[in-house]
């Protein structure tokens, strides 16, 4: 794996931890910082279309499991609509390792998808413990069928057509 690679996954993990341990304010600045990274030294043509499109995918699935009741915030947090800014920030931030750190993962759907359905729920589970957000008995439920789906599309979308960039050095 390139240096390039390593450092898409680091700075999503990075960017994970500022954003649920750090709130709104701390998550802003480090995503902030890593999208103008992202942008300048890694994306592909157009790529801020993707980010775009997982931050509006974002307010739109986890806004609307807010709404239905599925997180309970103790912070006063800065919001984005219904959504703590912290957790919205995560979306584009997965987005930026769509086509990079995670590309290899779109040709084998079984696995995004086991990943999606796995993962995604674990690391939901996880920051609210951190970030002392209580769930409903029935979020991760619905996390794990949303990532599902989510992890189904892409590899119809990037099966195999995304291959992540090469190392100048």
């Amino acid at each position: 794996m390139n240096w390039r690679l390593m450092a898409n996954l680091a700075g999503f993990q990075l960017g994970w931890f500022a954003c649920v341990l750090g709130g709104s304010e701390v998550g802003l600045a480090v995503v902030a910082v890593l999208m103008a990274a992202h942008l300048r030294w890694l994306a592909r043509p157009g790529e801020w279309r993707w980010l775009a499109g997982f931050a509006v995918a974002g307010l739109v699935i986890d806004g609307g499991l807010v709404l239905a009741g599925g997180f309970g915030f103790t912070s006063s947090d800065l919001r984005l609509g219904p959504l703590p800014l912290w957790l919205w920030l995560l979306w584009p931030l997965f987005g930026g390792v769509v086509q990079h750190g995670l590309a290899w993962l779109w040709r084998h759907p079984w696995l995004a998808m086991l990943c999606g359905a796995t993962g995604a729920p674990l690391s939901y589970y996880t920051g609210a413990r951190l970030a002392g957000v209580s769930l409903a008995p029935w979020l991760l439920i619905a996390e794990a069928l949303v990532w599902l789906l989510l992890c189904r599309w892409l590899c119809h979308r990037l099966g195999g057509r995304v291959r992540p960039l090469r190392s100048s050095h």
